[in-house]
């Protein structure tokens, strides 16, 4: 492949200044931030040391579901290691139940979180069925919309599953 650019007097002036300009990019994305000028902020991903990443929707209101969703984190953690994984799981609309205090989940969301997984409410769908953070789940996260934040993370490379 021949990169050219129109202010390079030769090849090898474009290829080091696309090598640049995918350098800056690529920071820019492990700083959580868009190369972009003027772009807004992504949230930071889970395990900044992390090799693997990975994200989970729940938008269904079945425990089978969210107790499948918690044996796939706790397997891909033992299979690759807490460390090496950042795993995410976002909830929103009737998988919200999943993150409420009264939750048939809660004991293993709580295990989830100890084992290093971040786990989020969408503040949307809270916001729809009037819900408030007392009535949730003590140490999930929040995103301000589930699905926004599912997409950012799939922009971030973060492999994507729904039970």
């Amino acid at each position: 492949m021949r990169l050219m650019c129109r202010h390079a007097a030769n090849p090898a002036s474009s290829l080091a200044l696309a090598v640049s300009l995918m350098a800056i990019g690529t920071a820019a994305l492990a700083q959580g931030t868009s190369p972009a000028a003027g772009a807004a902020t992504v949230a930071p991903t889970a395990t900044a040391a992390a090799t693997h990443r990975l994200v989970i929707q729940i938008s269904d209101a079945d425990p089978a579901k969210w107790n499948l969703a918690l044996n796939n984190v706790r397997n891909v953690q033992a299979e690759l290691g807490r460390d090496k994984v950042a795993v995410e799981i976002v909830a929103y609309g009737p998988g919200i139940g999943m993150l409420k205090m009264d939750s048939v989940a809660g004991a293993r969301v709580a295990e989830a979180i100890d084992s290093g997984v971040r786990v989020l409410a969408c503040e949307n769908t809270m916001t729809n069925q009037k819900l408030v953070r007392a009535d949730m789940l003590p140490r999930i996260a929040y995103a301000p919309s589930g699905v926004v934040q599912l997409m950012q993370r799939q922009q971030q490379g973060y492999a994507y599953i729904r039970p």
